[in-house]
């Protein structure tokens, strides 16, 4: 998922501030906007942000949670271990409904039942966010992102949790995710294994525009709707993307397949040592990474670290080393395979389940014949 999860965030906007003395007029509104999903891996999950429009005072302003600079020292360090700050920003709604015009992507809007004084409040809060050092904050993939950072500031306004998801909870976090990114293969794959435990957890908090959007419909504070109505602000058009044949899973399973009818030990190791090293990966961003969504990497059963000492004994052609961590890594594969019955991603790790049973059982049984 390493492209830059700014997936909810709307990149490259204009940041303006507003000065707090500012008073709302009785014509002022407050609305949420949900922007729709596009081909893009950035933007595979769609935006929310609120917008407070007063023709009066002449404002119109989308305020977006998750902007972040590409420009940071060591970004990429920074965003995989979990301290890459966000912020807050602001643009004009023009300028911000032009570039998902010119994205194609929908936006709906939503206007919120507020007082006068919630609106003014709401509003002097936000800007003070702007000019304070709660402007930043330590982006969380499910705890906080665009989504459930406005969640939350409204929320704080009306003073209670009435905006949150519909009880009992019974479908998870990855579950929730899956079908965002069903023509997109390879994203999908690597959301899946870099992903651990803690997507797999009941989705107890609101964390995507969408489904805010749907909650959103029924949410009620003091016994009145909190939403007075949905509208469309831009509808887009008909898609012409059509997914790629090599963006899919029969690439994969071609590409073992050829593993597997070469056999070749040359191939083998490199195949090997891959495996080994994406596994290395997993458990070492576990590690060092804050994001708690890639700690606890069952993955890693499958793409097991194992692989690289099993690989320096295929080379050493170390007979006995070979059959002892071929027979380890055979039965973490089988205690991965039976924890992933009743995972909504197994599809996508079948091919790797069978090669990789199938590999290191050929290996085990080629090497007790000699």
């Amino acid at each position: 998922m390493i492209k830059k999860i700014h997936f909810f965030c709307l990149l490259f906007i204009s940041t303006i501030s507003f000065c707090q003395t500012i008073q709302l007029s009785d014509e002022a509104k407050v609305s949420i906007l949900t922007c729709g999903t596009g081909n893009e891996s950035y933007s595979l999950y769609g935006h929310t942000g609120i917008r407070i429009k007063d023709e009066i005072n002449n404002i119109d302003v989308v305020y977006n949670y998750g902007t972040f600079d590409f420009n940071t020292p060591n970004f990429i360090l920074k965003f995989v271990k979990g301290d890459l700050q966000y912020f807050v920003s602001t643009s004009y709604y023009p300028d911000f409904e032009y570039s998902y015009r010119y994205e194609n992507r929908s936006i709906y809007q939503q206007t919120l039942s507020l007082s006068q004084e919630k609106k003014q409040f709401l509003f002097d809060n936000l800007n003070n966010s702007l000019k304070s050092e709660e402007r930043f904050y330590m982006y969380k993939f499910i705890d906080k992102n665009c989504t459930n950072m406005v969640v939350d500031k409204i929320n704080y306004v009306l003073k209670d949790s009435v905006i949150t998801t519909k009880k009992p909870v019974e479908i998870s976090y990855r579950e929730i995710l899956f079908p965002y990114s069903k023509d997109h293969f390879f994203e999908q794959l690597g959301i899946n294994i870099i992903f651990g435990a803690k997507v797999d957890k009941k989705a107890d908090r609101l964390f995507l525009p969408f489904e805010l959007l749907e909650v959103l419909k029924e949410t009620k504070h003091n016994n009145q709707l909190l939403i007075t109505n949905t509208e469309t602000l831009f509808e887009a058009k008909p898609s012409s993307f059509t997914p790629s044949i090599l963006n899919s899973i029969y690439t994969v399973i071609v590409v073992l397949l050829l593993i597997v009818l070469v056999n070749k030990k040359s191939l083998n190791l490199i195949y090997f040592t891959s495996i080994g090293l994406i596994g290395l990966f997993l458990c070492s961003v576990g590690f060092y990474s804050f994001h708690e969504e890639v700690t606890w990497n069952y993955n890693a059963l499958l793409f097991n670290p194992l692989y690289l000492i099993l690989s320096y004994y295929l080379f050493k052609e170390n007979k006995a080393k070979i059959i002892l961590i071929g027979k380890v890594i055979f039965g973490l594969h089988i205690i991965y395979v039976l924890y992933m019955l009743n995972k909504v991603h197994l599809y996508l790790l079948l091919p790797f389940i069978i090669s990789h049973l199938y590999l290191v059982g050929r290996l085990l049984l080629s090497n007790k014949k000699r």
